[in-house]
């Protein structure tokens, strides 16, 4: 065991100077570059788009850096690495300033990725039947988010000022006298069959050939606190080449890329 224990820290070590030798570089002194930090796979392909928009527009280079999770974008941002970066919502970024003590600001927003509530016993959301079973996420920020698109739907209403910490339990209006089953996300899609209605995460949803687009009774609309936003540091934020890459980014050949990639379940919230 000790053997393999020193086996993996080597590993890690290596992988984590690999790290820093290709994706945490500074940004470039040219005033025509700037580095952007996204998520590898659907999300760079996106951003790689609104990089040839940058250029082509604004003769504004942009390098586009990716990462494998959420844990190191903000980091490198933060650190002066990146100029920006385009992978989360408000509410990830507020815990990460409360948590972590950065400085950062949204400067526009991208796409919402959006939360929808699917049936397969009614085709409208006023059809709902007295009493009807609701699943709904059962980690905190998901069920959160599932019971507020709910309140929109006007099936339920919460507590006044209670919003990314909502639970069942701060439902004070219920007319439909709804019930609420707890699960795992990635089991949302396989209960529809036994309840009147299931809200369900886009990535789990497009995995059971759901798409919100066509087969979902609601669904989250731009102004959802879920969109995901183009992020910098607050002493970066009035930079004018960043403004010209958020007007590349809310473009319409990237909307256009974005319901390509994501089969029309990408909603503009800009």
């Amino acid at each position: 065991m000790k053997f393999v224990y020193t086996v993996l820290l080597i590993s890690v070590t290596s992988l984590m100077g690999l790290f820093g030798l290709t994706a945490c570089q500074k940004p470039a002194k040219d005033s025509n570059t700037i580095i952007v930090g996204v998520i590898s796979g659907p999300e760079a392909d996106i951003m790689n788009v609104a990089k040839e928009v940058a250029k082509k527009k604004y003769d504004l280079n942009v390098k586009v850096v990716e990462f494998s999770d959420y844990s190191q974008p903000n980091a490198a941002l933060n650190d002066g690495s990146l100029d920006a970066n385009v992978f989360q919502h408000k509410m990830f970024m507020e815990s990460e300033i409360k948590n972590k003590g950065y400085k950062l600001v949204s400067i526009g927003n991208t796409f919402v990725y959006p939360m929808a509530v699917y049936s397969s016993k009614i085709k409208n959301i006023t059809e709902v039947p007295d009493g009807g079973i609701v699943a709904i996420p059962n980690d905190t920020s998901n069920e959160a988010r599932a019971l507020i698109l709910l309140s929109k739907a006007k099936l339920i209403t919460l507590k006044p000022g209670v919003d990314v910490t909502a639970t069942p339990l701060d439902i004070i209006d219920n007319p439909k006298h709804l019930q609420f089953k707890e699960l795992d996300a990635a089991q949302l899609p396989r209960v529809l069959p036994d309840v009147s209605l299931s809200v369900i995460n886009t990535n789990f949803a497009m995995l059971a050939g759901l798409y919100s687009s066509k087969d979902a009774v609601f669904v989250e609309d731009k102004t959802s606190p879920y969109v995901n936003l183009i992020v910098t540091r607050e002493d970066n934020a009035d930079n004018p080449r960043l403004k010209e890459f958020v007007k590349a980014y809310q473009s319409p050949e990237v909307l256009q890329k974005a319901n390509e990639v994501f089969k029309g379940q990408a909603i503009a919230g800009w």
